[in-house]
Parts: C-alpha cells; sequence; structure tokens
C-alpha cells in the first residue's frame, strides 16, 4: 500500500467521523459505502484497536479514535499544503471549506463574505455551521471560524482580528414608561434582557459598566428575557421591552434612526474581541489561509467602519478610528 492510499484512509476516516455516519461519508466522498467500510476496518486492524463504536443509532469515537482523528486531521493537512506547494499557479484556489461562526456574526456578515470569497475563487466549495458553542467547530470537524468572545481552549488557535465595542440602550417608547437612568445604580430597577452565553461578556445575572477616570460598577440584574444571541435581544428593544447591552455593529442604524437611544452615554460595556479560529495544527492548506485573510480585512472593516454620520450618533461623539 503505497502513501497515497494511506492518505485516501485518513481522508475517509476524517469524512466517516465528521458526516456521522457511512452512508453519509460515502456521498460526500462519492465511494461506494462497502470501501468506506472496509478502509475503516483497515485502519483499525492497523491500530489494533477499535476507533468508532457503532451501532443502529450513531456512531461514537473511542478514547483511541479521538487521538488518531487530531492526528490524521494534521497529517491531512500537511498533505494538502505539500499539494499547494506542487500546483503551478497559486493564484488559484481549489478544494471544500468548511466554515464555521457564532450565529449573530454569521448570519449577519460571514454568509456575504463567504459569497464573495467563493465568487473569486471558482474552483471553492464552502459549508457554513453556526453556534454559539466554540466547542462544536471541533466536535463537527470545521476548518476555521469567526467568533466572538473569549476563546479558552488549547486545541484551537485564535487570531484577534478586531473589537466588538457595546452600549447600552433602550427604545424611546420604553423610556416614556420607565425613569430614565443618570446613574448606574438606577438601572436596579430596570427590565433588563441578557445574553445567556458568558464569552459573550458576562453572565444574565450581572452586568459591568465602564465609566469616566477607568470607573467600574458591576450590577446584579434580573433579566425579563434571556437569549442565546444580540439579534433577538435586539427585536425585543425594538418591541419596548427594556434595556439591554447591545454591539454597536447591530444597532448603529437604529440608533442614527432614533429607534434606539443609548443610556448613559459615558458609561460603555466592556469590549470584546472578534478573532478567526482554525484548529491548532501544524500546517494549514493554502485556501483556508486565504480565506482567514480576507475575513480578517473585510469583516473588521464592516464591523468597525461605521459610516460617519452613524459612527458619531452612535458613539456620541466626533467621528474618529476606533
Amino acid at each position: 500500500m503505497t502513501a497515497f492510499d494511506d492518505l485516501e484512509l485518513l481522508r475517509a476516516f476524517a469524512c466517516i467521523v465528521e458526516s456521522g455516519t457511512i452512508s453519509a461519508a460515502a456521498r460526500v466522498l462519492r465511494l461506494p459505502q462497502p470501501t468506506l467500510s472496509r478502509h475503516l476496518r483497515t485502519l483499525e486492524d492497523r491500530a489494533g484497536t477499535t476507533l468508532l463504536l457503532r451501532d443502529t443509532h450513531r456512531m461514537r469515537l473511542t478514547e483511541a479514535g479521538h487521538r488518531f482523528l487530531e492526528d490524521a486531521r494534521g497529517m491531512l493537512a500537511l498533505a494538502e499544503e505539500a499539494t499547494d506547494r506542487l500546483r503551478a499557479d497559486r493564484t488559484v484556489l481549489h478544494g471544500h471549506l468548511r466554515l464555521f461562526a457564532t450565529v449573530d456574526l454569521g448570519q449577519s456578515h460571514l454568509t456575504r463574505l463567504v459569497a464573495r470569497f467563493l465568487l473569486a475563487h471558482p474552483g471553492l466549495r464552502a459549508e457554513l455551521g453556526y453556534s454559539n458553542r466554540p466547542v462544536q467547530m471541533i466536535e463537527n470537524g470545521y476548518d476555521a471560524g469567526v467568533v466572538a468572545g473569549e476563546i479558552a481552549d488549547e486545541r484551537l488557535v485564535a487570531r484577534r482580528i478586531g473589537t466588538i465595542h457595546r452600549c447600552l440602550v433602550a427604545s424611546p417608547d420604553y423610556l416614556r414608561r420607565a425613569a430614565k437612568p443618570k446613574q448606574p445604580s438606577d438601572l436596579k430597577s430596570h427590565r433588563w434582557l441578557a445574553l445567556s452565553q458568558p464569552q459573550f461578556g458576562g453572565a444574565p445575572e450581572s452586568t459591568t459598566f465602564l465609566g469616566p477616570r477607568k470607573a467600574t460598577e458591576t450590577l446584579p440584574i434580573a433579566p425579563v428575557l434571556v437569549s442565546e444571541g444580540v439579534t433577538s435581544l435586539r427585536q425585543a428593544l425594538l418591541e419596548g421591552l427594556g434595556v439591554s447591552v447591545m454591539p454597536l455593529w447591530l444597532i448603529h442604524d437604529d440608533l442614527a434612526s432614533g429607534r434606539l437611544v443609548r443610556i448613559l452615554p459615558e458609561w460603555t460595556a466592556p469590549s470584546i474581541p472578534l478573532s478567526v479560529i482554525h484548529l491548532a495544527q501544524r500546517a494549514l492548506p493554502a485556501r483556508i489561509r486565504a480565506f482567514l485573510d480576507f475575513v480578517a480585512i473585510h469583516m473588521t472593516a464592516e464591523l468597525e467602519g461605521l459610516p460617519p454620520p452613524a459612527r458619531e450618533k452612535a458613539l456620541g461623539r466626533k467621528s474618529t478610528v476606533t
């Protein structure tokens, strides 16, 4: 058996895990199902151990299978990088991209950027997945992703590409019914809408603000609505349900039009990082490197490059570069 045959075995194993079943992997790789079953048996015979536990409903990786999958992905990435180097025309990208993003960023920005990237590189295909749990990128075998918030997983490499600025807002209708706060402590009596994901800036039972002269204040809150995503919280804000901390990229048009207004403009919520992430492997295929560079340039410009009038009104000051 040649080295190329070995790579096919590794590719088959990785695809079976990522697809969930042998039959699904067979459709992705366009190979007969018995061929993939034979590849898996060959790998397990060579390893001298079971890599996948199989029953009628699902497949599960064994502990040895988890270790082998990580090594297999690393070897496949190295092989692909070597192939890239041999291509005469390095400007032509080929292959399949499996991309991941946190839900709100993915649906609002990443899909559009992926479409533009595919138009520029017709030899590529892409698959998109959205979740607010970055660990799913590992579990589901995605190549790369774009996430908001802190990443604390040694299996992932995060490259910070920007900053998401946040502020406290409510609708004019809500503020007509509730007393407009004059200081952070006044917020304790207000109806709060909060995020459930701690990597997005805090737990739903408290919130922190940064004020003048480096002042910091953390308030206990009892939200009337908790959500995994800011898009749904924005809808509730527009209905006049309460107050919430929102990212400026999502609401700058609402602030400019007056649909939402800032509360305590001299106080802000802590900013959170915007990062591109990929699996911690020694080599990245050219298509992944190119996509991450593309996103780093264009998504940062979209999220931080607000039009001057909207930027001025959103930030409550003269337009500056952030």
